[in-house]
């Protein structure tokens, strides 16, 4: 198939990218470069700078290659900022999304995958987290996630887009070629490891939540992993129109315990810094994806934590500077 697939210059869409590469497909990657690198689009894609706010541009997109599916995860993402300033989150990642449903009705491309999060259950009433559990989102980054998946409901009655939700956990680690290079980096892995090579403090937000040691607990799944969920997913699309699918490994850990493995990992005592709790995060995130073992067929490959850190730790040490170096 030829997928578009925007944001694919960002840390998961370039993974995803790759694996759909691996897996024979051709590969159309739309990104603004807003918060993607060039250097993460592999050769053998085609590489367009856009954004996806704008409706004419995508327009000649889908005018200009045949697209037979879209993996969506070009998106506003940071949770902490969402808090301060919805309105570009609103803006890009429900106007921007409808622009692109909009240009597949036109263009009568049906297949779609969409990058959702966790962040759509905000405070879990239950642990680990059903699908079916009450979404309840206490960010605009939630919000807007699970805004666009009714959105996607309504799309599929009226105009027959078939589309499967995959709402990611706490993504980390890195493939043999791309990692993970935000600016400015809010996840917790990479700025640990970023300490570990600059010989600094890494910030814990908040010792106090209710956990077993007052700090976060989160699911982390192999980015790999939910890169190959998205092949999964357009496998099964036309059958599972509709579906909502978690991604996790059903294990949480807390953040010292991360510092702690991070450690192990890289051989090196990562000082830490205590700063107090940041907007609109919650104290604990851990996945039930029964329903995409039994349904997709998926299962995480790489669970364990210091698996994931070690794949991290290897590609942080051969790119210090990120895409830069």
């Amino acid at each position: 198939m030829n997928i578009l697939v925007t944001g694919g210059a960002g840390y998961v869409g370039s993974i995803v990218a790759e694996e759909l590469l691996n897996q024979g497909h051709d590969v159309v990657i739309l990104d603004n470069l807003q918060q993607g690198h060039k250097k993460a689009v592999l050769p053998e894609a085609q590489f367009i700078l856009a954004d996806i706010c704008n409706a004419r541009t995508l327009d000649d997109v889908f005018s200009q290659f045949k697209i037979d599916a879209v993996t969506h995860m070009a998106a506003e993402t940071v949770v902490e900022y969402s808090v301060t300033d919805p309105k570009r989150y609103f803006q890009n990642n429900i106007i921007g999304g409808l622009n692109l449903l909009d240009a597949m009705v036109k263009h009568d491309v049906h297949r779609f995958i969409f990058s959702s999060s966790a962040a759509v259950y905000g405070e879990p009433q239950t642990i680990p987290i059903e699908e079916d559990h009450p979404p309840n989102p206490n960010n605009a980054y939630g919000e807007s996630k699970f805004i666009f998946e009714r959105i996607l409901d309504w799309y599929r009655r009226a105009y027959g887009i078939r589309a499967i939700s995959l709402r990611y956990f706490n993504a980390a680690g890195a493939s043999e070629r791309l990692g993970e290079d935000h600016r400015p980096e809010t996840h917790l892995i990479p700025n640990v490891l970023k300490a570990a090579l600059g010989n600094s403090p890494v910030t814990i937000f908040g010792t106090d939540y209710p956990t077993k040691d007052g700090s976060c607990i989160r699911d982390y799944v192999h980015v790999v992993d939910i890169a190959r969920a998205h092949i999964l997913a357009l496998e099964k699309v036309d059958n599972l129109s509709g579906g909502v699918y978690n991604l996790g490994s059903g294990t949480g850990y807390s953040v010292l315990e991360v510092v702690e493995t991070a450690r192990k990992v890289t051989g090196i005592n990562i000082p830490i810094k205590v700063n107090s709790k940041r907007l609109g995060d919650v104290a604990t995130l851990v996945a039930s994806s029964s329903r995409a073992r039994s349904e997709l067929n998926w299962k995480p490959g790489l669970s364990e934590l210091e698996d994931i850190i070690d794949s991290a730790w290897r590609w942080m040490k051969q790119h210090p500077k990120g895409y830069e170096s």
